[in-house]
């Protein structure tokens, strides 16, 4: 039997979701495919996801360069990706605290390099922006029993709230969330966005056998609400420099920052989650809420 071509494979997707408007069905390809690396690194082991994890955060560094300072490189990105790779590396070998102080020096640095333009606070932001969730994710991860589950609780709570917040603002419509700042945005959205959130919380428990459905309801709408309010802080930054994507690396969804905006800000409150109820178990502790 003749092997198939890339074009018959083509011609048959088109066939499936043919109904699909073009940007949409590339958003989905997109979105897939970066679902299945991202899914297989995670469940490889901390030290494939730790990497992952980097090259993701120096792609928004890079993003983050652009949108405060202009055309890249210049030398205050290389020292921000230099930053978020010790950030990564002490995460991996078990000095999470090591980490942010590696974020907290090279926020300095990266100000101090753009000192006496008007974005230096911004440049210096942008360190934090993109280390921190590299150190949380690691952090979760690292825990041997249950990190694989908790982290990807904290991306399930935020994919799932992005995918229904889209479809409901896309079906129900209604009021605008915040116009001014991201003009697509509806209360439907985020309302629909954070509920699918919480069911799926308590499916993950069920599915899973950790947690409480209870716990995990709650901590997938709380999650979710804080991913989308890191969407609408990131739109906040974009509008405010005249853009409309962070960059585009990702095709049909622009850069990595217009993906990762959600999770900078769950990952982050997630790992603290877990360091206030059990900072020697923080996955289990994030799941488990005790």
């Amino acid at each position: 039997m003749p092997s198939e071509s890339p074009d018959d494979w083509r011609r048959r997707l088109d066939g499936l979701f043919g109904f699909l408007p073009a940007e949409l069905r590339l958003r989905i390809a997109s979105g897939v495919a970066i679902g299945a690396v991202a899914f297989a690194m995670l469940y490889w082991n901390a030290t494939a996801f730790a990497v992952l994890t980097f090259l993701v955060a120096a792609a928004m560094s890079w993003e983050w360069g652009r949108i405060v300072r202009g055309p890249m490189p210049d030398s205050g990105v290389i020292v921000h990706i230099i930053a978020v790779l010790a950030a990564a590396v002490l995460t991996a070998r078990d000095m999470a605290g090591m980490a942010i102080v590696a974020a907290i020096i090279g926020a300095v640095a990266v100000a101090i390099l753009t000192a006496g333009s008007d974005r230096t606070r911004l440049s210096g932001a942008g360190v934090f922006y993109t280390a921190l969730p590299v150190v949380a994710l690691g952090w979760l991860r690292s825990d041997e029993q249950l990190g694989f589950l908790a982290t990807l609780f904290v991306i399930l709570s935020v994919v799932i709230t992005d995918i229904a917040a889209y479809a409901c603002g896309r079906t129900i419509g209604g009021p605008k969330l915040w116009p001014e700042v991201s003009p697509n945005k509806t209360w439907s959205g985020l309302i629909g966005g954070i509920c699918s959130a919480a069911v799926m919380g308590a499916l993950f428990s069920f599915v899973t056998g950790t947690g409480g459905a209870i716990w995990l309801s709650c901590l997938g709408l709380g999650l979710g609400l804080v991913a989308q309010w890191g969407d609408l802080a990131e739109s906040a930054l974009k509008r405010h420099f005249g853009l409309k994507d962070a960059g585009g690396l990702i095709p049909g969804h622009g850069g990595f920052m217009d993906r990762m905006d959600g999770l900078v800000t769950a990952s982050i409150v997630a790992a603290l989650i877990g360091f206030a109820i059990d900072a020697f178990a923080p996955a289990r502790a994030l799941l488990y809420g005790s």
